[in-house]
């Protein structure tokens, strides 16, 4: 039995921000502090992992594959958790060129004990055929972590907000934001702000995820990358820094230091109803800040 609650802390607080800005707009903005489920198994990482490991268990499997970059979330937290609750895990790494010391992602994931396979940037376009060869001996978990499985596991959190009104989320492979649609009300809007450039293509994976098409409860931004996944500007680390001057909330830059710049940006814009409450989804991923801030 996999012992969870001895290590994440669930559920995370729901903090309340103010600004003038916001009671200037008629609404009332919190944070869920999922960033605060645990210092390596932090916000959806967790959330998305959870039913993949407790598939891995019900199945009798000790062995799980994934794939990430250099500076995946997903593969730090990967890494963590196999140490942590007994797996043997494997990263199938983004480019042939890399080591396990070519960043701190890859050196955390490398001292947790997983091994790390570095393959070209070509070849991993296929993961399909990638993870063929190890289909039938290791539990394969997708990039992100985004599957069925991890569905469940992001729709625990609805239960945990109360009443809202919106949900701001980062999307990098669509699982937190398919999640979240599944376990939230239809009364309710969900907002996903994609963290890669052209990232329209994240539609049609989260009705992958759904089985469904792409509901109209949900919306998906493309326009706050900033260059694209994991680049950024002065501008959005100045926007950073502010931020956190004023509510003491660490964020990161490549997810959601994004989606917190687009919250402000709709809200200057009127997009959200007088009256009405926000929530803005910290996803953690704290590991991958930049230096700069």
């Amino acid at each position: 039995m996999l012992d969870f609650e001895s290590i994440i802390q669930i559920p995370t607080p729901l903090q309340k921000i103010e600004e003038e800005l916001f009671a200037e707009k008629g609404v009332e903005v919190f944070v869920k502090r999922d960033d605060l489920t645990h210092p390596f198994i932090s916000g959806n990482k967790f959330r998305k992992l959870k039913y993949n490991l407790v598939e891995a268990e019900k199945q009798g499997k000790n062995r799980l594959l994934t794939f990430g970059g250099a500076w995946s979330n997903h593969l730090s937290a990967f890494a963590f958790a196999c140490r942590e609750f007994g797996f043997e895990g494997k990263a199938l790494v983004r480019g042939q060129e890399l080591n396990e010391s070519s960043s701190p992602t890859l050196a955390f994931a490398h001292a947790q004990g997983i091994a790390l396979e570095f393959v070209s940037r070509e070849a991993y376009r296929d993961k399909e055929n990638l993870s063929a060869a190890y289909a039938g001996n290791y539990l394969v978990i997708p990039e992100g972590g985004s599957n069925a499985l991890a569905l469940p596991g992001v729709a625990e959190l609805i239960p945990e907000l109360g009443p809202f009104d919106y949900l701001l989320t980062a999307c990098g492979t669509g699982g937190t934001l398919a999640g979240l649609i599944e376990g939230a009300p239809e009364s309710v809007k969900i907002i996903g702000v994609s963290a890669l450039k052209n990232g329209d293509f994240l539609r049609e994976e989260v009705s992958k995820l759904l089985l469904r098409p792409f509901p109209g409860q949900a919306t998906l931004l493309t326009g706050y990358a900033f260059g694209g996944y994991a680049r950024y500007t002065t501008e959005l680390l100045d926007f950073i820094r502010d931020f956190e001057a004023k509510h003491t909330i660490l964020l990161e830059q490549v997810y959601t230091g994004k989606m917190v710049y687009a919250f402000y940006d709709l809200l200057r814009k009127d997009f959200f109803r007088r009256g009405t409450k926000v929530v803005l989804l910290h996803t953690g991923g704290l590991q991958g800040r930049s230096g700069e801030l």
